[in-house]
């Protein structure tokens, strides 16, 4: 079992084989000691190379980041530390886009991976306070035509609040999967499993546990809650997320596109890779976004509106489960860990097969982490470590 400062979930979408999905999740060791050399372009937090994307080398964070940077090492061209403290706001940058890149800024877009699931899950909150579902909606009430539903053998029906807390009873990975994954295991696993697949996974699918009963991450159940909200909403999912969430919150570099400008690169194991794409479960991993942007977000959700924006954004992190073997609770979608003095830690991890992040807020201290570096997870998940040991400093009472 983790303990108690240890990033617990497996939360990444990185892919379907073990050693990655452990990554994003484990708990992972404190951070190295090497940093990347001059060849990636990272320097350390204070900035002594400007010229290599280094936005800010004072406000809260900068050690923070310099523990990133190295936590990143040896295969990361670009970090991003966003932090708000209260009023007091700082994003620090190192290092390129690329090898050859770009200076890292606080518009260079990464890929979030699993933190996508946090869009999804105020996607569902927000339709909900806009009254076009409820979160108890059977989830068959919002299937495309001819899609047929899992078969479940004990109990049901399958709600949309289950797939919102990975109690649905789904497996991890959709039917069929695997096989369209091999020939693009190293770098897009997801990218030949599509709307077509995963309709004819669903209809394949077979859940033996009563819906609610068990925790069980799963990808697929986040994926399917995404293109049943699609389905809602009459559009894509990613053109209703940037109508309900990006453009009401103002995230102007957020995207499901793979060919999003200002964009790094993203490496395994020291190797460039394609951009990550995901057609058939967009609401699981296919999110993008800026440190900017991941700051405006956090702190909408650290001081929401009274709108039904507002409404959902305080809705998804109310504690729905406590997660079994851990005194860790579940909202829609976020990990909810309180410390010994009483803090709330919201927190999510994502990774692809060539960037992590994590993303991350406490409500008592108005305090917001967003941790991005465009490398895949490590087997030791050092990186995602090193982002919730940030959170959990910087939100620390003041004082």
């Amino acid at each position: 079992m983790p303990g108690p400062d240890a990033v617990a979930g497996p939360d990444a979408t990185a892919g379907p084989d073990p050693a990655s999905r452990r990554a994003a999740g484990r708990p992972g060791p404190s951070a190295g000691t090497g940093a990347v050399d001059g060849r990636g372009g990272v320097t350390d937090a204070r900035g002594r190379e400007a010229a290599d994307g280094e936005d800010s080398s004072d406000g809260p964070g900068a050690a923070q980041a310099a523990a990133l940077v190295r936590a990143a090492a040896p295969h990361a061209t670009a970090v991003t530390l966003a932090v708000a403290r209260g009023d007091r706001t700082a994003v620090h940058c190192h290092g390129r886009t690329a090898v050859d890149g770009e200076p890292c800024t606080p518009d260079t877009v990464f890929e979030l991976g699993s933190v996508t699931k946090t869009f999804t899950a105020l996607l569902l909150a927000v339709m909900a306070e806009r009254g076009e579902l409820a979160l108890d909606d059977p989830m068959e009430r919002h299937l495309p035509p001819n899609w047929q539903a899992p078969e479940v053998r004990r109990g049901g029906p399958i709600r949309l609040l289950h797939l919102a807390t990975h109690t649905s009873g789904l497996p991890r990975l959709p039917p069929g999967l695997l096989a369209t994954a091999l020939p693009a295991w190293t770098a897009n696993p997801y990218a030949g499993y599509d709307e077509r697949l995963l309709r004819a996974g669903l209809a394949r699918t077979t859940v033996r546990h009563r819906p609610g009963e068990r925790y069980g991450y799963s990808n697929f159940g986040v994926g399917l809650l995404g293109r049943l909200l699609a389905e809602t909403g009459r559009t894509g999912y990613a053109e209703l997320l940037a109508d309900r969430v990006s453009l009401p919150l103002g995230l102007r570099a957020t995207t499901c596109s793979p060919d999003a400008p200002h964009r790094a690169t993203g490496h395994r194991r020291g190797h460039p890779l394609p951009p990550w794409r995901i057609p058939g479960l967009p609401g699981a991993g296919a999110v993008r976004a800026s440190g900017t942007d991941l700051l405006h977000y956090l702190r909408a959700h650290l001081a929401p509106e009274t709108d039904a924006l507002g409404r959902a954004l305080r809705e998804v992190r109310r504690p729905r489960l406590r997660l079994p073997r851990s005194a860790d609770r579940l909202g829609l979608v976020w990990n909810c860990r309180t410390t010994a003095d009483g803090r709330d830690l919201l927190f999510h991890s994502g990774a692809t097969r060539g960037f992590t992040a994590l993303v991350g807020f406490c409500p008592q201290t108005a305090t917001a982490v967003a941790a991005l570096t465009n490398t895949g997870p490590s087997l030791d998940g050092r990186f995602v470590q090193a982002a919730y040991d940030s959170l959990k400093q910087l939100a620390e009472p003041t004082g």
